[in-house]
């Protein structure tokens, strides 16, 4: 199925005019070049706009395919010939108002916009309901919604605007799912929230400003999601949780976060934007992932283990920075060992 999307694009514009709205400098050769669209260095196009702010990205810059760039001009020299330098000292502010010049409706969630009441139910009437179905009073189903055959939406629940369901999914009560694509057999329990904005703003000494979020969440078959967590849609590209993911209760997934398959996150855990998990990761019970962090396939991280960098794939770490896990229990059993040595030099035997 082609989805429509949830936001509707502006443009095209002149080079010329973004960079002026984004108070940037561009030769004079680019000025009447068409953008079409904002995408990530990786996925530009020849008629796209990219950026970049992370140093963490730098080795994306000679391999994109955009028409345009927002950088800072001492990075100028490493994009491919044909693109255009945006040059700014504040590439990330300029990327924020950049895309709210192509998405200008995209500050605020699209919402379920007026629904009917049909037989005690709050559907609205575009809304593809299939057989068996079953929606209890006070669920409110949005605009253009699609919900897949034996799916079951609970007292309470809000599924929104283009919002697509597979089947045999249940939604818990009170739950809220908005610019979201759920596949086959997922359960979503009471209280979580998915596809909110994701938390994005570009900080300036004029104030920070909102990064539009025009991603999505793309939640695969037999993925369970516990009561209260949070799943942030994307900012450009789309937040993706693979088939077979179990996710706890209280869990937060930031945006551009993508989880591979069959993975175990458990209570209170975090995973920080643009951060990306393998397959069969497991993440104990109050740990976390810090954004831009790449977490290889069947890690395992103890409870209360914070990841600050890259992550080889099959390692064992815990801690805080997290660290290979026979590292850590040494650097624990040590300081216990030290604590004990100094009772005994103090008499103290408490």
């Amino acid at each position: 199925m082609v989805h429509a999307g949830f936001f509707d694009r502006a443009g095209p514009f002149p080079l010329s005019h973004i960079a002026q709205r984004v108070e940037a400098e561009i030769a004079d050769k680019d000025s009447s070049v068409e953008i079409t669209d904002i995408r990530t260095l990786n996925d530009a196009g020849p008629n796209d706009l990219t950026f970049l702010d992370n140093r963490k990205y730098l080795q994306q810059l000679a391999s994109t395919s955009a028409r345009g760039c927002i950088l800072s001009a001492k990075h100028a020299d490493r994009l491919p010939v044909g693109t255009a330098v945006v040059a700014t000292s504040a590439p990330y502010v300029a990327f924020a108002r950049a895309l709210s010049l192509f998405y200008p409706d995209s500050l605020r969630s699209k919402v379920a916009t007026s629904p009917w009441e049909q037989d005690g139910k709050l559907v609205h009437p575009t809304a593809q309901i299939a057989e068996n179905v079953v929606i209890e009073p006070g669920a409110v189903i949005g605009r253009e919604a699609s919900i897949g055959p034996g799916t079951i939406v609970t007292a309470g629940a809000v599924v929104g605007y283009r919002v697509v369901i597979g089947a045999e999914c249940y939604i818990g009560a009170g739950a809220s799912i908005t610019h979201s694509l759920i596949g086959d057999n997922v359960i979503i329990h009471a209280g979580a929230r998915i596809g909110q904005d994701g938390f994005g703003f570009a900080m300036s000494a004029r104030g920070h400003v909102k990064i539009p979020q025009i991603g999505r969440v793309i939640i695969g078959d037999n993925v369970e999601i516990g009561a209260n967590s949070t799943v942030d849609r994307g900012s450009l590209s789309d937040t993706v949780i693979g088939e077979g993911t179990k996710i706890d209760n209280q869990v937060q997934i930031a945006h551009n976060v993508r989880i591979g398959r069959h993975c175990v996150i458990v209570a209170q855990s975090g995973i920080a934007g643009s951060s990306e998990l393998g397959d069969f990761v497991v993440m104990g019970a109050h740990s976390g992932v810090l954004g831009h962090i790449k977490v290889g396939s069947g890690v395992q991280i103890a409870f209360m283990g914070h990841v600050k960098d890259d992550v080889e794939p099959g390692a064992k770490i815990g801690g805080a920075p997290a660290r290979p896990f026979p590292d850590w229990a040494r650097e624990v059993a040590a300081v216990k060992r030290l604590g004990q040595a100094g009772r005994r030099v103090t008499g103290n035997k408490s």
